[in-house]
């Protein structure tokens, strides 16, 4: 009797283990056909080694010498100013490492309410609120804020937090054509049934290098009773007469009700994002939002950063107005070559190509000519719409935009994008 159930046991067990290989197995079998996938695409994405600070001249492993950064979202040339560098210093001598705790436990330091604080006051809203990262502030806006009984209608275009933060909400979806007015004028007048209409935007679209019309927007927003919710990620710093984004730029400071932004591009590089906007709408995120009660508080040396990034922007506005001048000149000169640039009087710079496989070999072309870009395709972009997005900084000099223009067109003849 005992060894009969000795034996069964035996049996029984084999053939969950071979079920478990097999289930393995087959899951490595998935897994390599879809990487195979993207290879044979052209679509692989590899990742360079920096083994210097972030700048606009950088050293990548395996490349000798210098290389200039044409890549980053260091727009204002921040994440290595030694103001910046200096107080991150300060508040990790200050205020340690990190809080282990999220912010309702015992996360919360001076520091992070002196940095809402300023935050509020740099874009002229009642208060703010940190999180780890602006698609946290995504994921946590629309699901604290809409309920069945709301709408939200989003941009076809919006960057993919937005769209990943509106389908974790209950609300009525609405998609509308990219920067189309007439379109979301009638998704609006379909909406028209519903509690709260909320429209939901990029300022800057970080692909493309376009703006939306926030002027047309938050008119119709009025006309029908919407709110205007709009992410700044790619114009907090450096868009408007004194950076403050792109409701600065178009005149619509009091229109825009939400701001969602970052710290981790103009702002000092590092990380975090935060919502900005009505007191209510802050406290009730402090309370509902789950990427804010589930994620540890900022670092404090991410929190100086940044809050001294802040205080330099807010002293000058010189290095906002620099940007136009070197945007512009990039620009005009890649269009004089006859390279096509997607957007408008914006430092993403898209050098539209079409071709997947031609915009990663003319990135790899362009690091032997000491030029770091990188190649963007599907899934990032639609398929035929590769492109190498070219990023300027408020730290580049004009010798560094020449010398990257005279590579793109070396590059691009010795690919055939160019005659």
């Amino acid at each position: 009797m005992w060894a009969a159930c000795v034996l069964g046991a035996a049996l029984s067990r084999a053939p969950r283990g071979r079920r478990a290989h097999s289930a393995l197995a087959q899951l490595r079998g998935i897994l390599e056909e879809e990487l195979e996938g993207i290879r044979g695409a052209g679509t692989w994405k590899s990742e360079r080694v920096i083994t210097s600070r972030q700048g606009p001249r950088i050293h990548v492993g395996g490349v000798s010498g210098g290389i200039l950064n044409f890549c980053a979202n260091n727009y204002l040339g921040l994440s290595s100013h030694p103001e910046v560098i200096q107080a991150g210093l300060q508040a990790l001598e200050e205020f340690g490492a990190g809080l282990s705790s999220v912010r309702f436990i015992c996360g919360t330091q001076s520091i992070h309410k002196d940095l809402e604080a300023k935050i509020a006051r740099f874009h002229q809203r009642e208060d703010a609120i940190l999180y780890p990262s602006c698609f946290d502030a995504n994921a946590g806006l629309f699901e604290a804020l809409l309920t069945p009984e709301d709408a939200v209608l989003s941009d076809e275009l919006n960057h993919a937090s937005i769209i990943d933060g509106i389908r974790l909400c209950k609300a009525h979806k609405y998609r509308y054509r990219h920067l189309d007015m007439a379109d979301l004028e009638a998704k609006l007048q379909e909406a028209q049934k519903h509690r709260l209409r909320l429209v939901a935007t990029d300022g800057a679209f970080s692909m493309d290098g376009d703006i939306a019309p926030l002027k047309e927007i938050c008119h119709l927003a009025s006309r029908y009773g919407a709110l205007v919710f709009v992410d700044e990620c790619h114009a907090t710093g450096f868009l408007g007469a004194t950076g403050r984004g792109t409701d600065e730029l178009l005149g619509v400071m009091d229109q825009v009700t939400i701001i969602n932004s970052t710290l981790g591009k103009a702002l000092g590089g590092a990380s975090g994002g935060y919502t900005t906007g009505p007191g209510p709408l802050v406290s009730l995120l402090r309370q509902r939002a789950r990427p804010y009660l589930f994620s540890n508080s900022l670092p404090p040396a991410v929190v100086g950063c940044a809050s001294k990034a802040l205080d330099l922007l807010m002293e000058s506005s010189t290095i906002v107005q620099s940007m136009a001048a070197k945007t512009q000149r990039f620009r005009s000169k890649m269009e004089a070559a006859g390279f096509t640039i997607s957007g408008a009087n914006h430092p993403i710079c898209p050098v539209m190509l079409g071709d997947a496989r031609l915009a990663s070999c003319m990135a790899d072309d362009m690091l032997k000519r000491g030029i770091f870009v990188i190649g963007f395709s599907y899934p990032v972009v639609p398929k035929g719409k590769a492109r190498i997005r070219v990023q300027i900084s408020a730290v580049h000099s004009e010798e560094d935009i020449d010398h990257c223009v005279e590579a793109f067109v070396e590059v691009g003849r010795l690919h055939g994008a160019l005659p």
